[in-house]
């Protein structure tokens, strides 16, 4: 398929690889420069989010927030001036955004003649290279078929969640889920390494109970090892929980955990961490405690 794909960032960069990798005729388009991998492959460089439109059937975006995804395809040249008018063709949302805004960009999107998928992920840069991602989509059923295949070049886990925004509410809640635990982590190493014991044996003894957890091995490691270099940025989760608490003073909701772990990662922004990988959460709580879980 001739295929469109925006957003050539951390992740977006060996996802649009991955489609180049499976045989279909890519068009590209970046805010920055152009990754030297993207470079070296055979996808086609487009100067503007509209020309790369225009050459594919279906078009992926990959960008950071809201209002990026709504310049790409409501701005100045963006995806919508390349849309009606000829075959119908789809908009496949991958970044995390705001699901009310979703749904308005999917109706307006419906309203120029062009189906909608919002398909945020899971699974950060490791996920993303191995094409083993999580993604979490919310569209109509059989848009939803039509772009399945494409999906699978680049996730594992993939699941029709409802109709339009039900994605990006998927995704909020994972945010949810995946702070708090990285919280707890931090919480626990920084416990155990205070009062004496060594961290690395407190964790690997904890994988072998039901405290066990992804984050414990992954992030665990990461804070033990101090490896802060990014696979997802700590002000991309901030981006995200913001979109959690925002949609929970919408729906009259207290979320009491997740506005703390988005204060620790305040924290750590308001000290100059917000590029570090969100597992340096764990930062904020060992400036609290006058302690670090390990020594560099």
């Amino acid at each position: 398929m001739k295929l469109g794909f925006i957003g050539l960032g951390i992740m977006g960069t060996p996802m649009a690889l991955n489609l180049v990798n499976a045989g279909h005729t890519v068009y590209v388009s970046a805010a920055r420069n152009v990754p030297a991998a993207i470079q070296a492959s055979s996808a086609i460089q487009c100067p503007t989010p509209e020309e790369v439109a225009r050459n594919a059937e279906v078009v992926f975006l990959m960008v950071p927030d809201t209002p990026d995804v709504e310049s790409v395809l409501f701005g100045d040249q963006g995806v919508a001036a390349a849309l009606g008018g000829g075959a119908r063709k789809v908009v496949v949302d991958m970044s995390s955004i705001s699901p009310m805004a979703t749904k308005a960009f999917a109706q307006k999107i419906n309203a120029l003649g062009a189906d909608y998928i919002d398909a945020p992920v899971s699974g950060g840069e490791v996920g993303a290279k191995a094409a083993s991602l999580t993604i979490m989509c919310g569209g109509a059923p059989e848009v939803f078929e039509k772009v399945r295949p494409l999906l699978e070049k680049m996730g594992k886990n993939i699941t029709l969640v409802g109709g339009n925004g039900d994605g990006q509410t998927t995704k909020v809640a994972n945010q949810i889920i995946v702070a708090l635990n990285i919280a707890a982590v931090g919480e626990a190493l920084l416990f155990a390494s205070k009062a004496g014991a060594d961290p690395a044996k407190v964790r690997q003894a904890l994988m072998g109970g039901f405290a066990s957890s992804r984050i414990l091995e992954v992030h665990g490691e990461r804070m033990i090892n101090r490896t802060f270099a990014p696979g997802f940025r700590i002000k991309l989760h901030q981006k995200d929980l913001g979109l959690a608490l925002q949609g929970a003073r919408e729906l009259g909701l207290a979320l009491p955990q997740t506005a703390g772990a988005a204060q620790l990662m305040q924290a750590c922004a308001a000290n100059g961490h917000a590029d570090l990988d969100h597992s340096a959460l764990v930062k904020a709580l060992e400036l609290m405690a006058a302690h670090e879980v390990a020594k560099a």
